[in-house]
């Protein structure tokens, strides 16, 4: 336990420009009290000490505004940043080397006993204010943006953002800091805004073919806008140019806000 104590405030350095000295740290950062506190609870509990667990979690949540389940189980170098207003309930499971911001909940969904809190894999970044409900598990490496809500499963290396949570594509990953941990969390794409450009897009090539007198939808293209299922490379794979699968009609082009490009 003085081993994962130690890591704890060690990683805060590699997580933290704003951190100092271990002291400082270990004195001032109410994150790291939580973290610390639930390392003992946890043991109590699992030795089925559980009203002395559940008293020392009740304290810790007083002084740091944190509140963890002595249930939890919360593997090496958790960071909680700020820590005000965190949740952890009974079944949760963390992994190594997670990032939580203030605000975050990892919640039930079910008033049954057994796993019903989410399960969150290595080096998981949750942004402020992001809820995450119910048993699901956030893959490795992924990343949830601020004030999402997850219900759903999320692959390793993805990125979740939204009401309810979507997994989003990154293409170009944040910067890496020193120590290789990416806190770029504010790096997230706008799903929404990007299927609005998209209709806008399909509209504007749709009023041109009118103006041209050109058949709207043809027989063979039927077909290919039947097998067009819009998802995350929408207006960039499945649906170039706003409907046509996978770019399968010769010579089509596409206007962009850039100009006009040929598929």
């Amino acid at each position: 336990m003085f081993g994962e104590w130690r890591e704890d405030i060690r990683c805060v350095f590699q997580r933290d420009p704003a951190a100092r000295t271990p002291f400082e740290v270990l004195t001032t950062y109410p994150g790291v009290h939580a973290v610390m506190a639930h390392r003992l609870a946890h043991r109590l509990w699992r030795a089925e000490w559980r009203y002395p667990a559940r008293l020392l979690s009740f304290l810790a949540r007083l002084v740091s505004n944190v509140d963890i389940h002595p249930g939890a189980r919360i593997g090496a170098r958790l960071f909680i940043d700020h820590g005000a207003g965190v949740v952890i309930g009974e079944t949760a499971e963390i992994g190594e080397d997670v990032t939580l911001y203030h605000g975050v909940t990892l919640g039930g969904t079910s008033w049954h006993k057994g796993k019903r809190h989410p399960t969150l894999g290595d080096g998981v970044l949750v942004g402020a204010g992001a809820k995450i409900l119910g048993p699901i598990t956030i893959g490795a490496q992924a990343r949830v943006g601020a004030n999402s809500v997850v219900v759903c499963e999320v692959p390793p290396a993805c990125t979740v953002v939204g009401i309810p949570g979507k997994v989003v594509k990154v293409r170009e990953a944040g910067r890496l800091n020193p120590y290789g941990v990416d806190l770029d969390h504010h790096l997230i794409p706008d799903p929404v805004g990007k299927a609005i450009a998209c209709l806008l897009e399909r509209l504007d090539s749709l009023e041109k073919r009118v103006e041209a007198g050109d058949p709207i939808v043809s027989g063979s293209q039927q077909q290919l806008y039947q097998s067009c299922d819009p998802d995350n490379d929408i207006c960039e794979n499945d649906c170039a140019g706003g409907g046509i699968a996978l770019g399968q009609v010769p010579g089509h082009r596409r206007t962009t806000t850039l100009g006009t490009t040929a598929d």
